[in-house]
């Protein structure tokens, strides 16, 4: 898997197009009375009064400043003007999220070139809004034959990497269109060639369809691969893959494919489901499925490749009949390709992933060699979680060996509720297993399956899990040796982070694969690894890597850790790997990230046996105008006991003790635990970079508001108790600790707290309006679910139905709960919103249940986005919107605030009469965490965080860290 078909999930820049803009949709109603804009203090926040004074501007603040922070201001008193456009936030905002982003960074297969790919800013609305069909859970570009919304980069630059470790000057791909759309970059074996696809003129037909090149790595001169112009890429599953040096397999589209299906005005029958057969089915709320005969069809059409084998001296030849080919996996020994595919019959409830499902062997050269599986329809996967597949699953190729196959085969039919042992089996054998010769057995697991890591034959390293406990195992397994039994080497539990003792690391092969790294100290004949681990601690996370004894299973020595005390580092990859065999720890090459809270990520070399760093990148700071953000990582308590964590971020220049409190925005997003212990312990470091995304909560901070981000929101279930059965107890206990400790810091209003979130988070944010109204002033909720009837067969880490858990699903519902919002509510969604639980429509439904009730609410409908927000009439509106509720239901909370129109920033006017002297503020120093992740549960919940970064490490392709 190549980095876009990752990378594409999160930065969804689309394709263009000349369509009209629609502005979005908005509706509106206020209350009628000036009483319910009122505040509403707890019994436990009476006695919390913070020290208050008359604020004074300090330079930096004063430097974040526009005219057009006034023009926005009158904007939002101007009733004529809201809901007839596109609107643009103050620039102070807009600035910063126009900045250009940081190219992505790939090493070659032998550590001695990098290329930079660049990337643009945010994309047009005009080219969100390209027609796009919408086809069992995906969504395609007709006249690209590609997945809509497809992010791209815009350049390609090679730079030498010099004796020293330092860049050679940049030499720019060049030979292909100007202004062309690149995609699916990949490096040849063995790192003389780079591919990649163009795109073009989009309203062309033909020229919009993607075109595959090659470039010279040494000259930087690309060529097209086909000779023929006929010939185009089809990238809705895969797209190509490197077989050899010389050749690619490429997926393409049918030269004899003619024009698309056409549906028919007048149907043939009607749209019938049936289950006259009384099986159990129960789904999870899928989006954009297959819809009647002509949606299978035109699937069909799209998804169906031709594949053919091109080599660098131009000749082609097709192999194998059309086909929905999902996957193309040449063996390590370039003799074999693993070919995944699609059939019919297909499914109008579920997406292409339960497809019937075909794997085969063929040879290199296109000819079937065997069968492995054909997997049926898989509409009944049960929706308890570790619930999987029936028959052959996970099928790939060991990438220590030359070609063996493995795979695993449950036990339970895939239904976690089945009490058995074993659970899950791992199997392997040979690409042409000798006559008779049947799997060999590698492992038996009793919880499911999570991966292997291979190394030789006497090492490899076999993950389970169980979600229910949070269990976690690594077994020592060895693959060649069937005498030796394997053994656990870590037991723990999944949520214990201050346990976790780390991954291996991975080093490439010559053949292209990652295997565990042995590593040599000096004439010691032990046999050893080195894990990489994230460190966590009660002080936050200080990375480290350890020289880890595999046979005695115990940590020899600590060989490089993170400063601790500014910066925030971690190590990305391994550089040393050119050569087969073991790595010696005295020759050690690594790459790292290093960052502080004001200093962004930069890439260093790091040599053994002196630690001699060296500098690779010298990326601006993003924002320039809040380099002196004050950042700090705050612990505090629940009323039960729980400990609770989060960043504190407070504008340039702020000085709660002169300046007095501030607005306050809090932005989170709730999680689940089986045990307290884990639910309290310290996620993220304290010199983290302050990472700030497109729609990010940290922009408030150039309108000088306290930001309280990712505040812990634990929602517990110890033993047999299931989380949500206490959601809105735990919910509410976890935002009062929050909002009473940034009151007692001084730096927050007690009037002037504003609470939001996306998706889960808006979920939560909606929540705490309805049963916590008197933390909050008002509440910002994007791209959120808030009727949990109408997600019946679980939601996020529910696993239970709406039938089994009726009162937990109407009790967390902020649905039910419409006729309790008394404070202002803005809610915000993409009109396209394709992810699973959260349709457009729950906002729709939510917003007429509030006003139904009187409730000061406003719904943001952004045409064409989806889950996420892609274009740039887009973010900056809901920048506007967002600016312009915490205007005027948060800053405005009171009569005694104003605006500095010259500046963008809030002044309070504040009277001698109001100050407690005896009021303590607790200085702000240190950080914390970036923000959370804001994705609603989706079918790969289960996969671990880490799970993204280590397969785009597999490509040596390296990204800035997440911002959101």
């Amino acid at each position: 898997m190549r980095l876009d078909k990752l990378y594409n999930r999160f930065l969804l820049p689309s394709n263009s197009s000349l369509l009209p803009l629609a502005p979005p949709l908005r509706l509106t109603l206020r209350h009628r009375t000036a009483a319910n804009f009122a505040s509403m203090a707890s019994s436990r926040l009476r006695n919390l009064a913070p020290l208050a004074a008359a604020p004074a501007q300090d330079a930096a603040a004063a430097s974040i400043s526009s005219s057009a922070n006034a023009a926005a201001s009158a904007d939002y008193d101007d009733e004529s003007t809201v809901g007839v456009r596109y609107h643009v936030p103050p620039s102070v905002i807009s600035d910063i999220v126009d900045a250009p982003p940081v190219p992505a960074l790939s090493f070659s297969p032998l550590r001695d070139k990098i290329i930079f790919l660049k990337r643009r800013a945010l994309p047009p609305l005009a080219e969100i809004a390209r027609p796009e069909e919408k086809l069992a859970g995906i969504r395609i570009d007709g006249k690209c034959n590609t997945r809509s919304r497809m992010s791209f980069y815009t350049a390609i630059g090679i730079h030498q990497i010099l004796p020293d470790g330092t860049l050679g000057p940049e030499t720019e791909v060049s030979g292909f269109p100007v202004g062309a759309k690149i995609n699916f970059v990949s490096w040849s074996p063995d790192g003389c060639h780079l591919s990649f696809s163009t795109r073009v003129n989009e309203e062309d037909h033909d020229s919009s369809k993607l075109t595959v090149w090659i470039a010279d790595v040494k000259t930087g001169i690309a060529r097209k691969l086909f000779q023929s112009p006929n010939v185009h890429l089809n990238a809705v599953f895969d797209n190509y893959v490197w077989v050899n040096n010389c050749s690619l397999l490429v997926c393409t589209i049918p030269s004899s494919r003619g024009a698309p299906p056409k549906k028919p005005l007048v149907p043939s029958c009607p749209k019938i489901q049936s289950n006259e057969a009384r099986s159990t089915i129960q789904v999870r709320t899928f989006q954009d499925l297959l819809k009647d005969e002509y949606d299978e069809d035109l699937f069909d059409y799209y998804a169906t490749s031709q594949l053919v084998l091109a080599s660098l001296d131009g000749t082609t030849k097709e192999i194998g009949p059309p086909a929905v080919y999902t996957s193309m996996d040449p063996s390590p020994d370039q003799k074999y390709i693993l070919i995944s595919s699609l059939h019919r019959p297909y499914s109008f409830i579920v997406t292409y992933g339960r497809f019937p499902k075909k794997v085969e062997l063929w040879s290199a050269d296109g000819k079937l060699i065997r069968e492995l599986c054909n997997l049926p329809l898989a509409e009944d996967i049960p929706i308890a979680f570790n619930s999987v597949r029936k028959g052959m699953r996970s099928i790939n190729w060991r990438a220590d060996t030359p070609s063996t196959l493995y795979w695993v085969e449950t036990q339970d039919g895939g239904d976690a509720k089945v009490e058995i042992s074993p659970r899950d089996i791992i199997y392997t054998q040979p690409a042409e297993p000798l006559e008779g010769e049947q799997p060999t057995i590698l492992h038996k697991l009793d919880f499911r399956y999570g991966g292997v890591s291979w190394c030789d034959d006497s090492l490899a390293l076999v993950y389970e899990s169980w979600y229910k406990t949070r269990k976690i195992r690594t077994w020592v397994v060895s693959p060649g040796s069937e005498d030796v039994a394997p053994r656990i080497l870590f037991d723990r539990s999944s949520e214990d982070v201050y346990s976790d003792p780390g991954s291996p690391m991975m080093r490439r092969t010559q053949a292209g694969t990652y295997i565990i790294a042995r590593i040599k100290k000096e004439s010691d004949e032990g046999r050893y690894i080195i894990l990489n681990g994230i460190g966590a601690t009660p002080e936050g996370n200080i990375p480290f890597l350890d020289l880890f004894d595999i046979n005695t299973g115990k940590k020899m020595e600590r060989i490089w850790e993170s400063n601790k005390e500014k910066y925030y580092e971690t190590v990305v990859a391994l550089m040393s790997d050119q050569e087969e065999g073991y790595l010696y720890l005295d020759k050690l090459k690594i790459l790292t990230s290093k960052e502080s809270k004001t200093e962004n990520t930069q890439y260093y070399f790091v040599s053994w046996p002196d630690k001699k760093v060296v500098q690779v990148t010298n990326f601006p700071h993003p924002y320039p105008q809040l380099a002196s953000l004050q950042k700090e990582m705050i612990k505090y308590q629940r009323k039960d006991g729980v400990q609770l964590t989060a960043t504190l971020y407070l504008p340039p220049g702020y000085n709660p003790s002169t300046d007095g409190p501030l607005p306050c925005l809090v932005w989170s997003y709730p999680g689940e635990f089986k045990s307290k212990d884990a639910a309290g312990q310290v996620r993220g470091s304290p010199n983290e970079f302050a990472g700030i995304g497109s729609t990010s909560a940290l922009l408030w901070l150039a309108r000088r508001f306290a930001i309280l981000s990712g505040p812990t929101i634990p929602i517990i279930g110890e033993g047999n108790e299931e989380a949500n059965d206490r959601y809105v107890e735990q919910l509410v206990a976890s935002a009062e600790a929050a909002v009473e400790e940034v009151i007692r810091r001084g730096v927050a209003d007690p009037k002037k707290i504003a609470v939001g979130g996306h998706s889960y988070g808006a979920f939560m944010a909606a929540n705490l309006l309805a049963h916590a109204p008197h933390l909050f002033c008002c509440g910002i909720a994007r791209s959120g679910a808030y009727n949990r009837t109408l997600t019946p067969f679980g939601f996020q880490n529910e696993d239970r139905t709406l039938w089994e858990a009726t009162n937990t699903y109407v009790e967390m519902s902020p649905f039910m709960s419409a006729n309790k919002v008394k404070k202002p509510i803005l809610l915000i969604h993409g009109e396209e919103d394709n992810n699973p639980g959260t349709l457009t429509m729950q906002s729709g439904r939510f917003f007429n249940a509030l006003k139904g009730h009187g409730a000061l609410c406003r719904l943001v409908i952004l045409p064409h986005e989806s889950h996420g927000y892609t274009a740039r009439e887009s973010i900056m509106h809901v920048l506007w919107e967002t600016d312009r509720w915490l205007y005027k239901h948060c800053v405005s909370n009171s009569s005694d605030a104003v605006e500095d129109h010259a500046t963008g920033t809030v002044k309070e006017q504040v009277s001698k009469g109001t100050i407690d002297a005896e009021s303590k503020v607790v200085a702000t120093s240190g950080g914390g965490s970036g923000e959370v992740s804001d994705l609603e549960y989706e079918e790969f919940h289960s996969l671990p965080r880490s799970y993204l970064c280590k397969s785009l490490y597999r490509l040596d392709i390296f990204l800035p860290p997440c911002e959101e």
